[in-house]
């Protein structure tokens, strides 16, 4: 539909149309003034409304900056921002309220056949809620951590890789809760001042195109948030966020943010597609503290840089995670500076308890093939007495562990938290290229390893394996580190059943 300006006669029609049910309001119609200054919360929410109350259909933003605050999407309306519109969210936290309490710019809760789209930009105004000029600093009461103290101070008396100290804040920037059928196209997604896009317990969620670009120095600044949902597809996306790009949960609750129910069940059926991702946490976080299972998941064609941690595996609750494939992905990591979890692995999987007195699940099925990394730490799978990790498979995996400027003060340290035991949390550790332990049926066929200019000793074996039940072993290239030039390629302990074959060395051609 080609648009006009706004006459004085359309603006009567367009005042009328949702009465008599017309599919399509424009948010000038019900008072909405895109200059950037003032608030439209009222005038927005009006035309949402009419949408809805005449059977539903498209809420246009057109060109213009509209300021809101928070705004209750319902059941069959697409927001739909036109290029050149901006809907940006107040700078003042008392805007974000729904039912007397904070949240954040908009809110849908068991609707259906809902959907974000176009080629607007929704803009969190997050900076307003930040003090950038302070680094936030690290609370390392009881960690066992010996390497690390230098990590966590300001990098040359400035902010070094942040994160920078939050303000009061609204919560999720965008909440879907249990909700079905939700889809978001196209639209460009900005400065969230928290999680940006946050989906608890929705079930058929599509989100394709966007683009979604934070203050990579904001904390708890995550892309996309999928809390136990089901039937996921995440497609030709570029996010870039100062915590997880994209995470994939089965809480029922965490802490006291909005948007979940307590609702106990699986989260399964998740593909995310040709992305590209940059995290200060993870590129893709899989688990956490979760109390719902997470099965059934792939991961596909991605690209994932500069980040903190490339792919992470959290197991730390009840709900296990299950059946999970990861392939054709090039991830870059290095070691950063402030106070993010992680510490520059591509590839991270761990299951350590997070509370005492409960069960913890376990991790079992995962699949890494066709991987091209460099990070400035090794490939990580980190099981415990208390929760074996099974039947975890790498083929066709190149991997390059570089020397980083950070390790002198920052390097050498395995990072678990959140851990129930502290001296689990921030700890020196060894640093092979591949290290695993309290596994069972672990296979790594096709593996290359090689070595930049590291110079620490605590770089070690290409591959150790510890605390073991049946391992295979085949097809690997690489070498003991440069710096640990009497160590073994391949060390194997305390385990039973393995099987090693076809190593040769990575100077071999």
């Amino acid at each position: 539909m080609r648009r006009h300006p706004i006459l004085p006669l359309a603006a009567l029609l367009l005042l009328v149309a949702p009465r008599l049910g017309a599919e399509i309001c424009d948010i000038r119609a019900f008072g909405a003034v895109g200059d950037g200054k003032a608030v439209n919360t009222a005038a927005i929410q009006k035309a949402i409304d009419a949408c809805h109350d005449g059977g539903g259909g498209r809420v246009v933003v057109p060109r213009g900056v509209f300021v809101s605050g928070t705004l209750r999407l319902h059941s069959h309306i697409d927001l739909h921002l036109e290029t050149g519109a901006v809907l940006k969210g107040s700078p003042s936290l008392s805007d974000y309220e729904l039912g007397g309490r904070v949240v954040g710019l908009l809110y849908s809760e068991n609707v259906e056949d809902v959907s974000i789209t176009g080629r607007g930009q929704i803009d969190g105004n997050g900076d307003v809620f930040m003090d950038l000029k302070a680094a936030k600093k690290i609370d390392a009461a009881g960690s066992q951590y010996t390497r690390q103290k230098e990590r966590f101070r300001e990098v040359r008396e400035g902010l070094g890789d942040g994160p920078v100290v939050p303000l009061p804040r609204p919560f999720q920037m965008i909440i879907f809760s249990a909700c079905r059928n939700v889809t978001i196209e196209d639209v460009l997604i900005t400065n969230a001042p928290f999680w940006t896009v946050h989906f608890a317990d929705c079930d058929s969620v599509r989100v394709s195109r966007i683009r979604l670009s934070n203050n990579l120095m904001v904390p708890n600044g995550d892309g996309l948030d999928f809390t136990s949902c089901s039937n996921v597809v995440v497609s030709d996306c570029d996010i870039r966020a100062g915590d997880d790009a994209i995470a994939i949960t089965g809480y029922d609750h965490h802490f006291d943010l909005p948007g979940y129910k307590g609702i106990r069940h699986a989260s399964e059926n998740v593909t995310v597609t040709n992305c590209t991702l940059v995290s200060r946490s993870s590129g893709i976080r899989i688990g956490g503290l979760d109390q719902n299972t997470m099965r059934n998941y792939v991961f596909s064609n991605l690209t994932i840089a500069n980040s903190n941690r490339g792919i992470g595996v959290f197991q730390r609750d009840e709900g296990s995670i299950e059946d999970v494939t990861f392939s054709n992905i090039v991830i870059h990591t290095r070691l950063h500076t402030g106070d993010w979890w992680g510490h520059g692995e591509p590839i991270h999987v761990s299951a350590v308890r997070v509370k005492e007195g409960l069960p913890i699940g376990r991790i079992k099925g995962l699949k890494f093939s066709h991987i091209v990394a460099t990070g400035e730490s090794g490939l990580l799978v980190y099981g415990t007495k208390d929760s074996v990790i099974e039947d975890v498979s790498f083929e066709d995996v190149d991997f390059r562990l570089n020397d980083s400027p950070l390790n002198p003060t920052a390097g050498g340290n395995f990072d678990f938290r959140p851990v129930f035991d502290p001296r689990l949390s921030l700890f020196s550790h060894d640093i092979p290229a591949f290290f695993a332990q309290h596994v069972k049926n672990l296979r790594l066929r096709d593996v290359s390893i090689e070595w930049g200019d590291v110079k620490q000793p605590y770089f070690t074996n290409a591959v150790e394996v510890r605390n073991y039940e049946d391992v295979v072993i085949d097809g690997l290239r690489g070498d003991a580190s440069p710096a640990s030039p009497d160590k073994a390629p391949v060390r194997l302990r305390d385990g039973k059943r393995a099987r090693v074959e076809n190593v040769r060395s990575a100077r071999e051609r």
